[in-house]
């Protein structure tokens, strides 16, 4: 429920309250505590959508496991950029979270973020000869030291019993694993910015108020129109700057703007649901993420994966996620999402999208006709001896993949997240989903390098940027010892481990 009134106008005003709202609005309050800013969240509470631990996979993306970041090339090679970029982009959320703990921002670290080793799992002859070059090829990095190999039953056994447990010993496995790795519960995080944020002078955030209208003010500012769902009213306030973080609802609320820089977008909805476990005698004997090979033509959030999930302070195991189709763009969404997002200019990009991606259709449908004894048969090839007693299924967060406009007038599905925004720069909206939680603060950094570059100077924000941001401007990739310092940092105060 909001607790104070929404200001008549603001310097920037957020659109949603999850991670990505809560980390823009943390770190633009830490660079100028005199911007007045405005949060408009849709539910009673922060994080309640893709935010929120049991509606995301919590894994501190650092590309350690996740093998559909890892592509094998027509050579044979293997190519890790991807994952490089993803690997460093980590460690800005690092260096931020840790900049927030020794700032009094955060508390207590433990509250969000604990050890978590990431191994990659593969069964197979080709599969293990796969790992063994992707290992090669990572290791050989500094991004990567200290990961670790094996082909060896007994050895992945002790990395993660239940994985080898009542497994044949005739079967080719293989995985690497990185103890660097991390668990996070966004949805705490997001709760400990919020909650700071809002004490703060000049800031406010205004529960159950739907954003339904955002028009372009002659002065350039923009009209933010809310419904307050708890007395039906409709408020409004003028903001100079507006940031769209609100996850599937993003892309209607940018084609409400009317900006033309958002002609022939549209979105793709996946849902997904997990497969939970939260008795004691197993969640306990499970430390490890563990990630596999995603099915073929199955979307980068699809990847199977047998997690330790710690949320809300109760340890559990997460399996999955099954992927779907659902016409929602959100959670607590509307069925009817998908289709107001439909525009004389985007149905040929879907159609087309449609017509290029038969494998990612094929996947899906394979996946919502999946029965119940099919869907646990998938947790096995995992953990071999699971009991069907100890599961239940649990509903993920709703996913909505970017379909953009190309030049020839079709379209293409893109993966990972972007920022789209008006020529001025006076407004912008996230798109996109995964890795977004875990490189929050490397979206950030990209807002203001797009919307704030006049800011980042050195008689403005910039000192205090590199403040928040030690490696700013720093390439993690190519310096190795600027990489090794700033994990050493980070590992001691967020309780990491470091190689």
């Amino acid at each position: 429920m909001s607790q104070t009134t929404v200001p008549s106008q603001v310097d920037v005003a957020i659109i949603g309250a999850g991670i990505m709202g809560a980390t823009v609005g943390t770190v633009l309050n830490h660079l100028d505590p005199a911007l007045s800013i405005g949060v408009f969240e849709r539910l009673e509470d922060c994080a309640l959508e893709s935010s929120y631990g049991w509606n995301n996979a919590g894994t501190g993306h650092a590309a350690n496991c996740e093998l559909n970041y890892t592509t094998e090339q027509p050579d044979g090679s293997i190519d890790i950029s991807k994952a490089l970029e993803v690997n460093v982009e980590f460690d800005l959320s690092r260096q931020l979270w840790t900049y927030l703990v020794r700032a009094g921002t955060i508390a207590e670290p433990s509250a969000f973020i604990r050890a978590c080793p990431h191994m990659s799992f593969v069964v197979g002859e080709e599969n293990v000869a796969f790992l063994r070059k992707r290992f090669e090829a990572m290791a050989a990095h500094h991004c990567w030291q200290g990961m670790e190999h094996s082909e060896d039953g007994e050895v992945i056994g002790q990395w993660a019993p239940i994985v080898m447990e009542g497994r044949p010993a005739d079967h080719p496995v293989a995985a690497t694993r990185m103890v660097t790795g991390a668990d996070v519960d966004y949805g705490v995080l997001t709760h400990l910015l919020i909650n700071k944020l809002q004490k703060q002078q000049y800031a406010t955030v205004h529960y159950q108020h739907e954003v339904d209208d955002i028009q372009r003010q002659d002065d350039g500012r923009w009209l933010v129109l809310a419904k307050d769902q708890e007395t039906g009213e409709t408020v409004s306030t003028v903001a100079k700057f507006v940031f769209i973080g609100a996850g599937g609802a993003a892309l209607p609320l940018i084609q409400k703007s009317g900006i033309p820089e958002a002609h022939g977008y549209a979105g793709f909805p996946v849902s997904g649901r997990w497969l939970r476990c939260d008795a004691p005698g197993v969640a306990q004997r499970h430390h490890v993420k563990v990630y596999g090979k995603a099915a073929h033509g199955s979307p980068p959030m699809s990847v199977p994966h047998l997690d330790m999930r710690v949320v809300d302070g109760q340890h559990s195991l997460l399996f999955g996620p099954y992927a779907g189709f659902s016409s929602k763009f959100l959670k607590e969404g509307s069925y009817l999402d998908f289709f107001e997002t439909l525009r004389l200019s985007n149905i040929v990009p879907l159609l087309d999208v449609a017509a290029s991606n038969f494998k990612l259709e094929e996947y899906l449908v394979g996946q919502v006709v999946q029965t119940p004894h099919e869907q646990f048969e998938t947790l096995q090839a995992f953990y071999p001896e699971a009991r069907r007693e100890d599961w239940r299924e649990a509903v993920a967060g709703q996913r909505v993949q970017i379909i953009k406009p190309d030049d020839e007038g079709g379209g293409t599905l893109q993966f990972g997240t972007a920022l789209l925004g008006a020529t001025d720069n006076s407004i912008v909206a996230l798109l996109g989903a995964s890795p977004g939680a875990s490189t929050a603060a490397f979206i950030a950094l990209e807002l203001l390098q797009k919307c704030f570059a006049h800011k980042l100077t050195e008689d403005s924000w910039l000192p205090k940027l590199k403040e928040i941001i030690p490696t700013y401007g720093v390439d993690l990739r190519r310096d190795a010892a600027a990489c090794r310092a700033t994990r050493a940092d980070t590992a001691a105060v967020l309780g990491l481990r470091t190689v």
